[in-house]
């Protein structure tokens, strides 16, 4: 009986790794966005007219959408369990996607990419992490969350090359139908593996929370989302996470743009590449957090991100800059932003239990999407009026330094004797 529960574990983990690399479809909203400005250029019948200024907001409206739905998606999962959440996520990308391949319209693709496929992959990726976290013991939590968001960061290595592929092939709106129809089949097929570990299961090897503080703000165990709104520690993470998350995503949206001026239409090799940087980066970091502590893992991968955006300015900013640089910088950037998305809900589960997980850290995950939101529209801004990404890369790196500082002064729930 056992290892049968641990073989269930394993499979709902890797379950949740395939939806999230179909729901990894936002991290490459750069090369669609290239596409767009290039029939934007070209113009003519049917062509996209759309103000330059606002060309990242589909995908910002996307982050933003999809961050607040997870609040919804985690009453749903709390209620419901996993398998209804993921199917609802699985319709609502599917529609998404078919809506935007019928029309050039501005509104539209905000409606159907930003709203839409912005809930969807919101109720998706609720639906993947809590179930695989409940099947394994705390000692676990950061690797078993870093396996499962690998999925979504991974997503790029494949969509990347694929979407460059069907774009040459079949036109921005063909490939946009038939990345619809098969991210509906992928992550509804797949919500059948996800399942809750039985009522009174414990996961064996318990071992003790290696950060808890000598004092405490709240009482540790499971804790309902009004109690954990009312806590400061819960909005200083929300502070770290909309920094962190802001930051990468600035970059992921545009990085395509950013290196066709070297690599030209091979520009998706660097989404590609920075997808590889993102997958490693949640794994790497699950692991750090598991052996030194969330606390000084995330204070640390913060700091080593501002480095990143400070010598990104030079990267990018440099006259026609070597492909290589350009690689490098976008893989170190995405490496960093994926630590974000192991260590929240690792800190999440640690601190306000498992029993209104979804909830919980649906609350937190906004931080994501209005980080997303706002630094992408910024960005945009400062783009448009500059020439270049010198400011956006600047402003990221100090609030990056500033983060730094304040996740040194975290301080969860005290275990009571």
């Amino acid at each position: 009986m056992t290892q049968a529960i641990k073989n269930r574990g394993w499979s709902v983990t890797f379950a949740g790794t395939g939806i999230n690399l179909a729901l990894g479809v936002l991290y490459t909203w750069s090369i669609f966005q290239a596409a767009i400005k290039k029939s934007i250029d070209q113009g003519g019948p049917g062509a996209f007219a759309w103000d330059p200024a606002s060309l990242s907001d589909p995908y910002a409206v996307c982050c933003l959408v999809f961050a607040f739905s997870m609040i919804l998606a985690g009453k749903v999962q709390d209620r419901f369990g996993p398998r209804v959440t993921a199917m609802i996520g699985g319709a609502l990308v599917g529609a998404g996607l078919l809506l935007v391949s019928q029309s050039s319209s501005y509104a539209v693709w905000v409606l159907g990419f930003g709203v839409l496929a912005g809930a969807g992959i919101g109720f998706g990726y609720s639906s993947a992490t809590p179930p695989a976290l409940k099947w394994f013991p705390s000692g676990k939590t950061g690797l078993i969350a870093g396996l499962v968001v690998a999925g979504f960061g991974l997503a790029p290595v494949y969509i990347a090359p694929l979407a460059t592929y069907l774009l040459g092939a079949f036109g921005l709106h063909q490939a946009m139908m038939i990345f619809g129809v098969a991210f509906f089949l992928v992550v509804t097929g797949l919500a059948s593996f996800l399942v809750n570990p039985p009522a009174g299961f414990v996961p064996g090897n318990l071992n003790p929370d290696e950060d808890q503080p000598a004092v405490s703000t709240m009482s540790f165990g499971d804790s309902n989302t009004g109690r954990v709104l009312r806590t400061l520690q819960f909005w200083k993470l929300w502070v770290l996470y909309f920094i962190g998350s802001g930051a990468g995503l600035m970059v992921i949206g545009s990085v395509a743009s950013m290196a066709k001026v070297s690599m030209g239409e091979a520009a998706f090799v660097a989404v590609a590449i920075m997808a590889v940087g993102n997958a490693s980066g949640r794994i790497i970091a699950g692991v750090a957090a598991d052996a030194v502590g969330r606390r000084l893992a995330l204070a640390f991968f913060l700091a080593l991100q501002a480095v990143n955006m400070f010598l990104a300015i030079y990267v990018v900013g440099a006259g026609g800059p070597a492909a290589l640089m350009i690689v490098l910088s976008a893989t170190f950037i995405g490496f960093n932003y994926g630590t974000n998305l192991a260590l929240f809900p690792a800190f999440a589960k640690a601190w306000w239990g498992l029993k209104s997980f979804g909830t919980n850290y649906g609350c937190l995950m906004t931080a994501w999407g209005v980080g997303g939101f706002v630094m992408s529209r910024i960005s945009s801004t400062l783009v448009v009026k500059t020439g270049g990404y010198t400011y956006s890369f600047a402003l990221a790196g100090v609030l990056l330094l500033v983060g730094a500082g304040l996740a040194l002064t975290l301080q969860g729930p005290r275990k009571p004797v």
